[in-house]
């Protein structure tokens, strides 16, 4: 998604946050840039792997390799194909994870479970009553599948995530559960339904250079604020998704506003 270049009407400046840069990454292709905020509170090793290899120069150059419309954009692998790895372990599987139950800003609430976010990363959770089986006061969640949301490639071993990446072209919720979300794309959401689809593209789009926002120039590094999930103002703009989309609610329809932090 492009950043907002104006504040949006009913948004207070104590309802925008900033990304901390040292778990932003910024993701420079053929197509445009893509800025990512990482979670390591959903996937602690995946996130500490991807922002390693990032700042070794890995990713720099690789290829876009698996692109299919409709789905995901793959890359990641030093080999440009399936299967390739880093020369790091492969991963254990960090599909769920338990965070505090005041960490997720619900969106949705169902008998059967909840939906909502932890900063800008859609999420899903067991229910209430699942919730209240647990002593530490926390719930069991797992990123959510939609739009622009980064998770970690395997095979079909569940431990056997490396360096591979993917970004969601559109909503796939069957993926919740089965692959590591690390992030969640704040800017290029247009860039990653740009990259050229093909398994393997004909004439493959690239990432360029990939680093962690922290370790760019300040005067370079992307300026952005998000609106806080938590805050006033996006609950209203939750609640008129909601009325607009009724029973078919989910908490891939909601589209967190980003806008840029320069004048």
């Amino acid at each position: 998604m492009a950043a907002c270049a104006l504040p949006l009407m009913g948004a207070a400046p104590g309802d925008w946050r900033i990304p901390d840069p040292e778990n932003t990454l910024v993701i420079e292709t053929t197509r445009g840039m893509i800025v990512v905020e990482l979670y390591p509170q959903f996937a602690p090793q995946g996130v500490e792997r991807v922002k390693r290899l990032a700042r070794e120069g890995v990713y720099d150059g690789l290829e876009f390799h698996r692109v299919i419309e409709g789905f995901v954009d793959q890359t990641g692998n030093p080999n440009n194909k399936d299967g390739g790895t880093s020369a790091y372990p492969d991963l254990p599987a960090e599909f769920t994870f338990a965070i505090p139950a005041d960490a997720m800003s619900l969106a949705v609430e169902r008998s059967d479970g909840r939906e909502g976010f932890v900063g800008a990363a859609p999420v899903a959770a067991v229910s209430r009553a699942e919730e209240a089986l647990r002593t530490d006061g926390r719930v069991r969640a797992w990123g959510a599948y939609c739009a622009g949301v980064m998770g970690l490639g395997r095979q079909a071993d569940p431990g056997s995530a490396n360096s591979e990446f993917f970004f969601m072209r559109a909503p796939a919720r069957r993926l919740d559960h089965d692959y590591a979300v690390v992030g969640h794309a704040l800017q290029g959401l247009e860039v990653i339904r740009a990259i050229k689809v093909g398994e393997p593209p004909a004439d493959p789009d690239r990432m360029l250079r990939v680093r962690l926002a922290a370790d760019l120039e300040p005067q370079v590094r992307p300026a952005l604020q998000v609106m806080d999930t938590a805050s006033a103002a996006f609950r209203a703009r939750l609640a008129r998704v909601k009325r607009a989309r009724g029973a078919a609610f989910t908490v891939c329809d909601v589209e967190i506003p980003v806008r840029s932090a320069r004048p």
